[in-house]
């Protein structure tokens, strides 16, 4: 199974923006993952109680926002009013909870590619899909490589595909399912998202040897992150951008070998 050609995946993806170092789906944690050097980001999307699609990964308010209740509960000017930075760090204090359309035009003025994961609050998977879907279809800029859907629930990558078959779709469990290729055709998926932690050599293997791009999270150990690269992985999606970077560019260093020719060996 091969990619589409303009989904130009990178090594390293900022897992929610920059997790490790801003508050997570945020404006400030995308700046901050392309700032670090970041290529694309990965952010999660759901809908407010009139329909509006925003960047929030749980379904209450209280982890990320000085707010309570429910995200499904709470209209886009509520939402809007919240702040959603002053958990993370006094520095942040009034950063919001921003729209998707919001967000769209940071990375397109940013130059990022996204992996859009479609994170529906329960009853609403078919709502939040379409809508994601459609705004993204009238926001993302042709300029940049294709997005990729993913989601933990399959009927929103069977939305996904019914409103926009041309866009790639990754799909994103836990563990790897015991028919993963039947899966993967039945959706028309084109990559395979994994939970690193359950994941073995042996079925990592079996995954790259059918040639399936795969991407795992959430890789926030460097040397892990490079690990899993060397053995066939496509991406990583890290909250520790600068640092898994910065171990890629090492390791690629040390393999260059002192006599300069590529893979020579080291003294």
């Amino acid at each position: 199974m091969t990619m589409p050609k303009r989904l130009d995946l990178p090594p390293v993806i900022g897992h929610r923006g920059a997790a490790a170092v801003a508050p997570e789906n945020t404006l400030a944690s995308l700046r901050k993952a392309h700032e670090l050097g970041a290529r694309w980001v990965e952010f999660d999307v759901k809908l407010t109680r009139d329909g509006h699609p925003i960047l929030a990964h749980d379904d209450r308010l209280e982890r990320t926002t000085d707010g309570r209740g429910r995200f499904a509960e709470a209209t886009l000017a509520e939402i809007e009013r919240l702040d959603a930075g002053s958990w993370f760090a006094p520095a942040f204090a009034g950063e919001r909870v921003p729209t998707f359309e919001a967000a769209l035009a940071l990375c397109a003025e940013l130059g990022l590619g996204v992996n859009v994961e479609i994170k529906p609050c329960r009853g609403r998977e078919v709502e939040t899909a379409r809508v994601a879907v459609e705004t993204l279809l009238a926001h993302w800029s042709a300029a940049l490589p294709l997005p990729l859907i993913s989601s933990f629930a399959p009927i929103c990558l069977a939305v996904a595909r019914e409103v926009a078959p041309e866009l790639p779709r990754g799909y994103l469990a836990g563990r790897l399912p015991p028919r993963w290729q039947a899966q993967l055709a039945a959706y028309g998926c084109c990559t395979l998202n994994l939970d690193q932690r359950r994941l073995g050599a042996r079925r990592r293997a079996a995954v790259v040897a059918a040639g399936v791009p795969l991407l795992l999270y959430t890789v926030n150990d460097p040397r892990a992150a490079r690990e899993q690269l060397s053995h066939g992985v496509r991406a990583v999606f890290t909250d520790r951008v600068r640092e898994v970077l910065l171990a890629l560019a090492a390791g690629s260093a040390i393999s260059s070998g002192a006599s300069g020719q590529p893979g020579g060996p080291a003294p």
